[in-house]
């Protein structure tokens, strides 16, 4: 079990749990995940972490297909500019190591946004907190459980 699990069990949140083995030579630990659960990419979506101006680290869910609007970011959270985080600081702030983030569970609670591609999917699947390990659920769910946001924050 992953903090991500426990928290979506202990909710009694709807959710499928899905695991693969993980390669670690794959270029695209989100696209991995698509490919070998016969999933479609914009399905898929990858957690990442960006820092404000400020140094507050912000959560980022988008499809594996595409690709962080940074500014589309920063201008959602009303910050001037972000980067991306620091691996390290991304895995102390949220317990879980790169390429397995979960957008859910986390150490640290970040604001959290959501790319609005994610309300078009019936469900879609964010990591469960462990590469080869996917969680199911409707965007709405993750957005209750993260307190996120929807925000046109990915790009193709």
């Amino acid at each position: 079990m992953t903090p991500a699990i426990d928290l979506l069990k202990k909710a009694k949140a709807e959710h499928r749990v899905h695991s693969y083995q993980h390669d670690p030579k794959a270029p695209s630990y989100g696209l991995e995940a698509a490919e070998k659960l016969g999933l479609a990419p914009e399905c898929v979506f990858k957690t990442l972490l960006a820092a404000t101006e400020k140094g507050e680290l912000l959560v980022a869910v988008v499809p594996v297909a595409g690709s962080l609007d940074l500014k589309a970011l920063a201008a959602a959270a009303g910050a001037k500019k972000a980067d991306m985080a620091d691996p390290t600081a991304a895995q102390r702030a949220t317990g879980y190591l790169v390429g397995g983030i979960s957008p859910l569970g986390q150490k640290k609670r970040l604001r959290t946004f959501i790319d609005e591609s994610a309300r078009q999917h019936p469900t879609i699947h964010v990591s469960g907190g462990r590469r080869g390990l996917e969680l199911e659920l409707s965007a709405e769910t993750l957005a209750q459980h993260t307190q996120g946001q929807f925000a046109a924050i990915g790009k193709a």
